[in-house]
């Protein structure tokens, strides 16, 4: 049995689903790359959403990275963000929500040893119907703030 949208989660409600698409990605450190993207944004029936986005390399679907965590909205058409990653990272990020669109900046990212020195991460997700489209900047502690991941998803599930 579904459980039934909180009311809160209104302001969010677009991004649920399941969407799978392609994406792209380069960064000064890495050559370019292409993937291919699920992710899955869903409720229990609380006041947030729970998320899951994994990645596997086009050529040879060889995973690539893989995240998960919780989008909660705020007053005011805030959010707040807290994910983890298995490369020994953890994100906590804010931002706002305007229509169908999300963006969101890293407040704290809590680093593992031996994790890579990332500083900073801004994403922006847009949604139009069953087309999500996002992009993902990322600093690190050598790298300024720079475009590194985008992707054109569809919803294909809920």
């Amino acid at each position: 049995m579904d459980a039934e949208l909180h009311p809160d989660l209104q302001p969010l409600a677009f991004l649920l689903g399941t969407w799978q698409g392609e994406g792209e990605g380069q960064y000064p450190t890495t050559q370019p790359f292409r993937f291919v993207e699920e992710t899955r944004f869903w409720h229990l029936g609380d006041a947030y959403l729970l998320y899951r986005q994994s990645t596997t390399a086009h050529d040879d679907a060889a995973p690539i990275h893989t995240e998960m965590g919780f989008w909660r909205p705020q007053s005011g058409g805030r959010v707040d963000v807290s994910l983890a990653y298995p490369l020994g990272l953890s994100e906590i990020a804010d931002g706002e929500v305007t229509g169908t669109t999300v963006h969101v900046v890293s407040r704290t990212i809590a680093v593992a040893g031996g994790a890579s020195e990332v500083t900073r991460l801004e994403r922006t997700i847009r949604v139009d119907g069953d087309t999500m489209e996002y992009e993902l900047s990322m600093q690190t502690s050598e790298v300024p703030i720079t475009r590194h991941v985008w992707g054109h998803l569809k919803r294909t599930g809920d």
